[in-house]
């Protein structure tokens, strides 16, 4: 026995032996956040799946020879554009010995190389060179049946929407815009013009990845938690708003239109009571509450969420995705790529780039999703007690409807976690 190991994960039963609650997707046991077995069980059923994982932005890998590194779960992925135009994802892990090939986020090159052996890749992933692969002076060398063809960067395939692009390890799920069903709408919403990236921010959250993918699922917590969204207004459940989620309710976006108020006496008594609602803070600078209603509709916030690791975001008129990337059962990455429309002009990229200042790891309001993950984590302990319990809006996977008063969203994403791994 390791002595640095941590009590906790001594003390855990072996995953075979643990049974869901009873009260199914209405409750979450919280071994779920913390059995390193369940952790690994998600990379085969999930994450190596039959699921979409979003890579980037199209605008990432502009031209002919660009390439992006990133992850879907623990897997170091590939995404590059080749001389024709066209995109492509594999593991970037040489077919040799497993070396990582590209180390830098991002880069230009007309081929891959690995650095440990000499294999070089074309920017689709097929082998074009091995080093010594005949020997020397009559030695060494590769056997004489050698097929390069077999031997190429393990593929994926590849989809695009409105400017995303994901990849996934499955021949058999369905094309992108279907897998996303009616959320598509959303997107579509939002991305209706040529992007390009403003900025990056990554942080590393001291907690479970499903700690935080259901926080922007949760349309209930938003105007409970963020102190900024209910004392300025920006989002508040007495505004019109809405949640959808796809027919197999994987995927789910919320909105919310500023100034559409119904203070009615049930919400003044529960807003009254709120921390979130604080009429004596002020602004130095209200200009950051400024907003252009772009897309003509009156939303002032839309948070859309792909199952199981994507975020596409816009807070006034401050555009992002959020990349959740898990490195083991007790924290994960989150990586924001804020964007704008190649044709904004100056003005509207000060606007953008301003309100960055409410999102991202230090945000005024997102800085307390990752606060609150964390204090899960450490409130779960070692998971070897006790559950959730989902029931705001219903205990079915209908119950709630439309509203964001409700856990809806929570629970389809248990109910779709259990089917996927078979818990």
């Amino acid at each position: 026995m390791n002595a640095a190991e941590p009590m906790s994960h001594m003390a855990q039963a072996p995953s075979s032996t643990r049974r869901w609650p009873a009260a199914g997707y209405t409750s979450a046991p919280y071994w779920v956040f913390t059995d390193p077995e369940i952790y690994a069980r998600e990379q085969a059923r999930i994450f190596r799946g039959p699921a979409w994982h979003y890579l980037g932005l199209e605008a990432e890998v502009p031209d002919p020879g660009c390439y992006k590194t990133t992850y879907i779960g623990e897997s170091s992925v590939l995404l590059t554009r080749a001389n024709d135009g066209s995109l492509h994802a594999m593991l970037n892990r040489c077919a040799h010995r497993g070396n990582m090939i590209c180390r830098e986020p991002f880069g230009t090159a007309n081929k891959l190389y690995c650095v440990y052996h000499a294999w070089s890749y074309t920017l689709e992933g097929d082998l074009s060179r091995v080093a010594f692969q005949r020997g020397l002076h009559g030695e060494g060398g590769l056997p004489r049946d050698f097929d390069p063809a077999h031997h190429g960067l393990r593929k994926l395939r590849v989809d695009t929407l409105c400017g995303l692009v994901f990849a996934t390890f499955s021949d058999e799920v369905e094309p992108l815009e279907q897998w996303l069903g009616e959320i598509a709408h959303g997107i579509r919403r939002v991305l209706r013009r040529p992007l390009k990236v403003l900025g990056y921010d990554t942080q590393r959250i001291h907690a479970n990845w499903k700690a935080y993918h259901e926080n922007p699922r949760d349309s209930y917590h938003a105007n409970i938690l963020h102190t900024f969204y209910g004392t300025f207004g920006l989002s508040r459940q007495s505004q019109e708003s809405a949640m959808v989620l796809d027919g197999s309710g994987r995927h789910v976006y919320f909105y919310t239109k500023a100034g559409t108020e119904k203070n009615g006496d049930d919400y003044k008594e529960t807003a009254s009571a709120l921390r979130s609602h604080n009429d004596s803070l002020r602004l130095e600078d209200p200009g950051i509450l400024k907003w252009h209603d772009e897309f003509g509709d009156g939303i002032s916030v839309q948070i859309l969420t792909a199952y199981p690791t994507f975020v596409l975001h816009q807070i006034a008129n401050n555009l992002a995705t959020r990349q959740l990337l898990p490195k083991g059962p007790g924290q994960a990455d989150l990586v924001w790529t804020y964007f704008g429309f190649a044709d904004d002009d100056e003005e509207m990229t000060r606007v953008r780039l301003a309100q960055t200042n409410l999102a991202g790891s230090a945000g005024m309001i997102s800085v307390e999703d990752a606060a609150v993950c964390e204090m899960m984590r450490r409130a779960m302990g070692d998971g070897q007690e006790g559950e959730s319990f989902i029931e705001m809006g219903g205990r079915d996977l209908e119950s709630g409807g439309t509203t964001k008063l409700s856990e809806r969203a929570i629970r389809n994403f248990w109910h779709n976690y259990r089917v996927d791994m078979e818990l």
